[in-house]
């Protein structure tokens, strides 16, 4: 299996990434504790961990592209999804902390009115957010970058904080100073919750998990064949952005080993075609 050439695309994203978490965090935090917001101040925190998460994505993306070597006779390909899942372990540890943090306020009864302004730096934060995870978004789907699709949901995820942070500053203004605090809170377990599907999602690759529904779509598509008279066995699993599968089909014990060998050309061409399955190995077994 050769290395597509996705990786400097992706990368972009990684870097869009991180820059907007660079300025964003620093606007968040300053205007966070300038105008008492803890909503916007968690927000804040929250983008100083997606700098390091998206430094995460962008190594995992460049060296995931380095190609086979003698001990990687598969490439690297699986640093993407280890680099998710290093992103959602530090975005599970500041949720974490802003959660309590911000659950300690709340029951001590220590919140602050924050500056209706924070609600416009929120805000302005939101549209931002929402525009990178446009960009991150369909830059994925082009590149099949399974790390950038992982950061792509935590940008929309901080999109939403961000309105949330909005909220509360605005329900503080009308005389409901704890909902700033409250909604902290709320804005934790999101980071958390978008956190914990990223883990679950790298976790499912690295053992090897894979959908049903992909492996009956690939069965589908084999017994089109006329001279496959028995799809056998399908396994298939990601490494990276790629698709592999071990096929095991029966034909006539008769077929040539040069028919049979363009059975699994056409084969091989055919799942590349409709479903971009980019490696596939067959075995062929006689009827």
């Amino acid at each position: 299996m050769e290395t597509t050439n996705h990786p400097p695309k992706a990368l972009k994203g990684a870097i869009v990434s991180i820059t907007a978490y660079l300025i964003l965090s620093v606007l968040k935090v300053f205007f966070g504790y300038l105008y008492e917001s803890e909503a916007v101040l968690a927000d804040g925190f929250n983008n100083t961990t997606d700098i390091i998460a998206s430094v995460a994505v962008y190594i995992g993306i460049r060296v995931a592209a380095l190609p086979r070597d003698a001990e990687h006779k598969y490439g690297h390909a699986k640093m993407e999804t280890i680099s998710a899942l290093i992103a959602s372990l530090i975005m599970i540890a500041v949720g974490i902390f802003v959660f309590f943090n911000s659950l300690s306020n709340l029951i001590g009864g220590e919140y602050a009115e924050p500056n209706p302004l924070a609600a416009v730096v929120a805000f302005v934060s939101a549209l931002i957010m929402f525009g990178v995870y446009r960009f991150n978004l369909n830059l994925a789907k082009k590149t099949k970058s399974l790390a950038l699709k992982a950061a792509s949901k935590d940008n929309l995820a901080d999109a939403m904080i961000s309105i949330g942070a909005t909220l509360g500053v605005l329900f503080a203004y009308f005389q409901l100073p704890w909902m700033d605090t409250v909604l902290a809170i709320v804005i934790a377990g999101m980071i958390i919750r978008t956190a914990i599907q990223i883990f679950l999602d790298a976790t499912h690759q690295l053992s090897d998990g894979f959908p049903p529904h992909l492996v009956e779509s690939y069965e589908e598509t084999i017994d089109q064949f006329e001279r496959v008279k028995e799809v056998r066995e399908i396994k298939g699993r990601h490494l990276g952005n790629h698709v592999m599968l071990d096929v095991t089909i029966a034909v006539d014990g008769d077929l040539t080993v040069d028919a049979a060998h363009e059975l699994c050309d056409e084969i091989e061409r055919k799942l590349d075609e409709q479903h971009a399955v980019d490696s596939v190995h067959i075995h062929i077994e006689p009827i």
